[in-house]
């Protein structure tokens, strides 16, 4: 009985450490992990090893086929997880990748005020300006500022704006969100309309693993655009 009671201990120490006495050479589990196919070479060296006398117990038996067949079966799940997961992440790249050219929406023309200092954004323009003004009002939505474009005659694309936080009669007005948008007319004299807020995606950068995408000149996450079109 000592013989087989050392030729079993030498055995499961064996399959428990992840080594191969028998190979020329032996390779080692250093983190001890068992997988299925060494729970499997554990029930064999039980079977081998049992006592004639006194046989496994065929519920026993079963009950570590069931946890045999339950370990496989997590083990194929967390396979799975991880290829949705990667699939996932590839499916977020190429999404981001394929809405360069296309206009974003950030869901929102508020811009912010802050108690001191100027408000500064940007404003895409499709069409050549010609002339217009920008408009700029509170959370109630009344205006209180109108700013001439006259200084932007004959530009376009995404265009930079300083606003020093003042309504018409250059009252300092109070810190908080005030949405911006702008009428104007084109060089072709067609009436036209935009806001802060809507962009062409220029280009896409990664960091670490996230996507940011370039609206104008910032980058932006993309979790923050609400919308490409």
């Amino acid at each position: 009985m000592s013989t087989i009671n050392s030729g079993i201990t030498q055995d499961l120490n064996t399959i428990a450490n992840g080594t191969n006495s028998t190979a020329s050479s032996v390779i080692e589990n250093p983190d001890g992990v068992l997988g299925k196919d060494s729970f499997m070479k554990l029930l064999l060296v039980e079977l081998q090893y049992q006592d004639p006398t006194e046989p496994m117990d065929s519920e026993k038996i079963l009950t570590q086929t069931s946890q045999l067949a339950s370990l496989e079966s997590a083990t194929n799940t967390n396979k799975t997880m991880e290829k949705l997961a990667s699939r996932l992440d590839s499916n977020g790249d190429l999404q981001a990748l394929s809405a360069i050219g296309k206009m974003a929406s950030l869901g929102s023309n508020a811009i912010t005020l802050q108690e001191k200092g100027n408000a500064q954004f940007e404003i895409y323009f499709e069409n050549e300006i010609k002339s217009g003004e920008l408009i700029i009002t509170d959370v109630n939505g009344e205006k209180v500022r109108t700013i001439s474009l006259d200084e932007q005659v004959g530009e376009s694309g995404v265009l930079a704006f300083e606003w020093d936080g003042t309504d018409n009669n250059g009252e300092k007005l109070d810190a908080g969100y005030y949405s911006v948008t702008s009428e104007y007319l084109d060089a072709n004299d067609e009436q036209q309309a935009t806001q802060f807020g809507i962009y062409p995606v220029e280009s896409v950068r990664y960091q670490d693993g996230e996507a940011f995408i370039k609206l104008g000149s910032s980058y932006v996450p993309m979790n923050y655009i609400l919308e490409f079109f």
